[in-house]
């Protein structure tokens, strides 16, 4: 494989130039740069990256853990952190963790090896004492109220965006109420069904498991949801899903089976995602692009400011009312 050295003997100019060149510095004259370039081409030359991160002590790479890649609601968040690494100059390395806690720690391990400067995580299963043991090795960030003062978090109150969407159904005279979730465990599901129970309980209602859907992530589970609604003896007459992919499959499916938003089922969905509106699904905006912004600004202030003093910030939400209530 060709050196530096051959490369600047072939285009003509010294070495120090070449690794100006490669390391992109500025004030090199147009000529000698794309001389360089075209013996890097001609040499086939490959630098060692892991000696060039090893001279700037940073790679320029920020890694995001999320548990999918093709959810809106995480696909959102990354692509609010890769408007700000695009502008800082950063790559993104994403780790697609499908919540299994040894590819969690695979990415805790890649921050730790240096090989990201700084770590991003949207959702997780992995316990806050493990997380600690990875604290001094570079930034993370949180996407979850971490209700702890020594973390750096950027977060949504789900507590608060379910009981709005639950309060709203109940003002408009609703008492059988059930919800669909991704997953039930993990802090932001356990603040959403604290939330749910918080507010029937006011209203002298008791919680029905058969009410509660698990694993809703996509248009197809809708039609899950559905079929398991249509079978009951009883059912509840409103429903908060947690995603709008979701709604609008129980809404497409359900036309299909007579049970129709709002008149048989009422329906308020999470994010604001284009297809809610579409459908006319009542839902409740979530700022997520701004939340993938915000934890990037976070991860690049560690690093250019050298410290890791925990910060929490809590993101607004709002209802958007439409025709599915």
């Amino acid at each position: 494989m060709a050196n530096i050295r051959e490369i600047a003997k072939l285009a003509g100019v010294s070495v120090a130039t070449v690794s100006r060149v490669l390391n992109d510095y500025p004030y090199v004259k147009e000529e000698k740069r794309k001389a360089v370039w075209e013996a890097v081409e001609k040499l086939n030359y490959t630098k060692n990256i892991n000696a060039v991160h090893l001279a700037k002590g940073r790679t320029y790479i920020v890694g995001v853990m999320l548990p999918y890649v093709n959810h809106p609601y995480f696909s959102a968040i990354v692509e609010g952190i890769s408007e700000e690494a695009l502008r800082c100059g950063y790559h993104l390395l994403l780790f697609q963790t499908n919540y299994d806690v040894q590819k969690e720690l695979e990415a805790l391990e890649m921050l730790r090896m240096k090989q990201v400067d700084g770590l991003i995580i949207c959702s997780r299963t992995i316990n806050w004492e493990t997380l600690e043991m990875y604290k001094e090795d570079g930034p993370i960030v949180l996407c979850e109220d971490a209700k702890n003062d020594d973390v750096l978090s950027v977060y949504i109150d789900h507590y608060e965006a379910f009981l709005l969407g639950m309060n709203y159904l109940i003002g408009k005279g609703h008492r059988k109420i059930g919800y669909c979730i991704g997953r039930t465990t993990g802090i932001n599901s356990q603040n959403r069904h604290a939330a749910y129970s918080d507010a029937l309980r006011k209203i002298d209602e008791t919680p029905r498991e058969d009410w509660i859907f698990d694993h809703c992530l996509d248009i197809d589970d809708g039609k899950r949801v559905v079929n398991a609604l249509c079978s009951m003896k009883e059912r509840p007459t409103a429903l908060l899903v947690s995603s709008d992919q979701v709604a609008a499959g129980i809404v497409l499916w359900g036309q299909s089976k007579g049970l129709n938003a709002p008149d048989d089922l009422a329906l308020v969905s999470f994010d604001n995602h284009p297809i809610s509106e579409a459908l006319s699904i009542t839902t409740i905006d979530l700022p997520l692009l701004l939340m993938g912004q915000r934890a990037f600004q976070m991860v690049h202030n560690c690093l250019i400011t050298g410290t890791m003093a925990g910060q929490a910030e809590k993101l607004p939400v709002r209802l958007v009312e439409r025709r599915s209530v």
